[in-house]
């Protein structure tokens, strides 16, 4: 339980809070982690003296299965409140090339959060963006912008 929980505070704390730095060439984000050990949280040490009555491989996937269930529940919330988009109370501003974007992938692991900068914008019959161009370290997509989430610098809400 103690693995689970360790690896559940790394996944609420590698989320994205604003972007490293001013240079649209950047795909990184300052997250609480930075704040909590310096760095981002890529690799968790594993406890292996819990539940000493179960093989080891058996309570290992059980913990993977688990944090996977967890990362699949809070990724999707946590995104959706990125995406909050009060459409009628206030405007909302277009993205715009160079803005740091959280890319939503379902199938994305635990810790791992696809940024990237945009770096080409199509708008709509209305003028507004509707697809954008993303590169990541992966190498440049074309998404909608309901798959995709602006990260703001200096976010007060997240």
């Amino acid at each position: 339980m103690t693995t689970l929980l360790c690896q559940i505070e790394a996944c609420i704390n590698s989320r994205p809070l604003t972007p490293l730095s001013s240079d649209p060439s950047d795909i990184s984000a300052l997250t609480p982690g930075h704040f909590l050990i310096g760095t981002s949280l890529l690799d968790l040490p594993e406890l292996t003296n819990l539940q000493p009555k179960l093989p080891l491989s058996v309570r290992w996937q059980a913990i993977q299965d688990q944090r996977k269930q967890f990362w699949s529940r809070w990724s999707r919330e946590y995104l959706h409140h990125l995406q909050h988009r009060p459409k009628w109370t206030s405007p909302q501003r277009d993205l715009q090339v160079d803005d740091l974007v959280l890319v939503q992938d379902p199938s994305s692991s635990p810790l791992h959060w696809i940024l990237g900068r945009i770096v080409e914008t199509f708008p709509g019959q209305d003028a507004r963006t509707r697809v954008v161009t993303v590169r990541t370290r992966d190498g440049e997509i074309t998404r909608s912008i309901s798959k995709i989430s602006l990260i703001l610098p200096g976010r007060e809400d997240v």
